[in-house]
């Protein structure tokens, strides 16, 4: 039963949405759920910097925390508990109401704060939905939040006419259900023409310029008694946090746009009014229920915010065969410092499908990278025995950096992937497979009807496919896709392959030049998304220039093999892609230096 309510002197809530920059409604579109994993998780020193600000201030808050992070990060939870300040729940994965049926919002109601209630060791008693806000039609949540005894709901947000004939839903109200009470806190809005305007949100402060919303808030305190609830995120004080640049243009203005002021703009408004949390507005009592979960490092000492061992793509790995076979991933790195955390988690889920069956070792080729790539490279892979890191003196493109690995690899089996992971290297657990003892080398191909395109630019896959196609029309073997970096390569056939061509021309030229001279080649239809973070270092008009080059040179070798009478062998059947599969721990070593090269 929601306690007796007793109005205070008129203060304002403040509420945090407790979430990683991943994790937002507005990524969704090019970042799932099941990959969250893969990412760098911030949230940590975010809710630090929020937690400092509110000490700073002397304010208590409530956190709207996604179940995902307590069980995930649950000292995350525990230190927004430990300061002082409440817990509420945001559902357990970041949902709209409208993905959920009545039974499934229920029971992620109960999943989140079980999590929640774990990790802080306090009761919750608050809930705000993760993605989008209540809709008249959603309103039969708000009797299932009432049953399962929460005390109050933040997740109606009136907007334009929405709710406009129950002008009541603006303000703080009491909703029954049955013979229980369920108080409700809207977010605030300005009423114009009829028309309501939210105004309390983090991107609204972000996207309204700033005197029209200081006026807003202004008049929103002189007119009613009700409190203003104001929300924002913790990434909303992190402009540094990685940018996800697949995502649409209008999503990254929203995501993004004057997410730097935000750490003047926050404090100003702490300064300026009084807040306090809903449950100390609802005088809701503080009330222990169990120890919280503590994470320890194998040390036993207790760590704040740790890196977790995050279990989201928890499998079965693969029983071990009597010899597993050796295999290197060779990964070309130039400016990369942003996508190499992405890319160790997901190395780390990859290593663990293998493992049955493969022995991985790595090399990383660092092409001469101008930002912070090679220090990333030693912190993150340094002092791990299957690890290599090679330096290029000077930039040679993506072909060298390929070539470069190959060989200093110490196996046979060769794979070179995307530091970008625009293709996800649990493929291999379909393409390693093809390396058949006549066989060279096994290519990924998207183009190929079997294969997929995720959100990548319709002009970039036409580039693409075009210039397959014109390989595809010289080249003996027909293959679907002649560009992509992402193989499994036999190194005995490979390494010594004169290339005229380093960056992305080397890629083609290499697999032309094993087609010409009868390497046997398959070809695995692949998936091929957008990439995430971090930009394309193709130059567009000098790569079509490129190939244009590279087909004549083809055609002229073309020609020289004729007249000696070669020919090529066909291309091995295509097969169907394997599912993608697990996660594992990251720990690195580095070997080799600066003087490895081509």
């Amino acid at each position: 039963m929601t306690p007796r309510f007793q109005p205070p002197e008129i203060r304002h809530l403040l509420t945090i949405h407790l979430e990683d920059y991943f994790q937002v409604g507005t990524l969704r579109s090019v970042i799932p759920r099941e990959n969250w994993y893969r990412f760098e998780t911030r949230v940590g020193e975010n809710t630090c910097k929020t937690l400092d600000l509110l000490d700073e201030f002397g304010i208590k808050a409530t956190f709207f925390a996604l179940g995902w992070i307590a069980d995930e990060l649950p000292e995350v939870v525990r230190e927004v508990a430990r300061r002082g300040h409440e817990i509420a729940s945001k559902g357990y994965y970041h949902r709209s109401i409208r993905e959920m049926t009545p039974e499934e919002f229920r029971n992620d109601l109960k999943r989140s704060r079980d999590a929640i209630e774990a990790a802080s060791g306090k009761k919750v008693y608050g809930y705000r939905t993760a993605r989008g806000w209540f809709r008249p039609t959603d309103l039969w949540a708000l009797d299932i939040l009432a049953e399962e005894g929460f005390a109050y709901d933040s997740s109606i947000r009136p907007q334009f006419w929405t709710y406009s004939h129950e002008p009541w839903r603006r303000f703080p109200h009491v909703h029954r259900a049955g013979n229980r009470e369920l108080w409700e806190f809207p977010l605030p809005s300005w009423s114009l023409g009829g028309w309501c305007l939210p105004i309390a949100g983090g991107n609204y402060h972000r996207q309204i310029p700033d005197f029209l919303m200081r006026r807003a808030v202004a008049r929103w305190c002189r007119r009613h008694d009700a409190p203003f609830v104001m929300y924002f995120h913790v990434w909303e004080l992190d402009p540094d946090q990685p940018r996800i640049q697949a995502a649409p243009l209008l999503q990254r203005i929203r995501q993004y746009r004057n997410l730097g002021k935000m750490s003047l703009l926050v404090p100003e408004y702490l300064r300026r009014y009084r807040f306090m949390s809903i449950g100390d507005y609802l005088s809701l009592p503080s009330v222990d229920v169990g120890e919280p979960v503590v994470f320890k490092d194998s040390s036993g000492d207790r760590r704040l915010f740790p890196v977790p061992d995050k279990p989201s793509r928890k499998r079965i790995p693969a029983p071990p065969t009597k010899e597993r076979i050796p295999v290197t991933l060779v990964v070309p790195c130039y400016n990369e410092e942003s996508s190499l955390p992405y890319l160790a988690n997901t190395l780390g889920s990859v290593a663990e499908e293998l493992q049955g069956d493969y022995e991985l070792h790595y090399v990383f080729v660092d092409d001469s990278s101008t930002d912070g790539t090679w220090e990333t490279l030693q912190r993150i892979f340094g002092g791990r025995a299957d690890c290599d890191l090679i330096r290029h003196p000077k930039n040679l493109g993506v072909a060298a950096g390929i070539l470069t690995g190959l060989r200093n690899a110490r196996t046979e089996v060769v794979c070179s992937i995307d530091c970008d992971c625009t293709y996800d290297p649990h493929q291999l657990r379909g393409m390693l497979p093809l390396l058949a003892e006549d066989v060279d080398v096994v290519t990924a191909s998207p183009y190929h009807p079997l294969g997929r395109v995720l959100n990548v630019p319709g002009w970039r896959l036409a580039l693409s496919k075009s210039l397959s196609l014109l390989y595809g029309l010289i080249l003996p073997q027909k293959l679907a896709t002649y560009t992509s970096c992402f193989r499994v390569y036999r190194r005995s056939a490979v390494a010594d392959i004169p290339l005229r061509e380093g960056g992305f021309l080397g890629v083609a030229e290499l697999i032309a030049m094993l087609n010409l001279h009868g390497s046997r080649i398959a070809e695995f239809p692949a998936v091929l998304e957008v990439r995430l973070l971090g930009h394309s270092k193709m130059k567009i008009a000098r790569t079509i220039l490129g190939h244009l080059g590279l087909i004549r040179r083809i055609l002229r070798e073309k020609r020289r093999i004729r007249r000696l009478g070669l020919r090529s062998r066909p291309a091995q059947p295509i097969i169907r892609e394997s599912e993608p599969s697990p996660q594992v721990e990251r720990n690195e070593r580095i070997q080799g230096g600066g003087n490895h090269h081509v």
